[in-house]
């Protein structure tokens, strides 16, 4: 089971500070632990909504809406993508983390990634093909 892990964006990291030397040094063990149990697919931090622009879809029109965005604890601030036995593995693995800010509250989401067999029949076979010829040439070019 793929999970994607986002740390939510909060006022700290949406003004573009940086983290502490101390918070960047921790963070790099707990990816180090991550790495060495074969859980880590990815993992990294983002720019402030700021740099950042949204695709607002409406039928075939597209609205280009540039940042910085309201509410930054809706806001995604960094993620991993970890690969793990269950959804309570994943949650174990991220109650160990550094707390992600060193001022303020923090807070982790855990979502689940959709697998192809997570689709059912609507997934063909020519659909399920086209996917892991993508797979495989995006593998070949890490």
């Amino acid at each position: 089971m793929r999970c994607m892990v986002m740390v939510r964006a909060n006022a700290v990291s949406e003004s573009g500070a940086m983290p502490s030397e101390a918070l960047l040094t921790a963070m790099g063990h707990f990816n180090e632990e991550l790495v060495r149990a074969g859980v880590l697919l990815a993992a990294e931090g983002l720019h402030p909504s700021a740099k950042g622009a949204r695709i607002r879809f409406t039928g075939d029109r597209r609205e280009v809406i540039d940042g910085p965005f309201a509410e930054a604890r809706e806001l995604v601030a960094g993620f991993w993508l970890i690969q793990v036995r269950s959804f309570d593995e994943a949650i174990e693995w991220m109650k160990r983390c550094p707390n992600p800010f060193e001022e303020g509250t923090s807070e982790i989401e855990i979502r689940q990634v959709f697998e192809a067999d997570d689709f059912g029949t609507e997934f063909t076979p020519e659909a399920r093909a086209q996917e892991e010829r993508q797979r495989a040439e995006i593998a070949n070019r890490l």
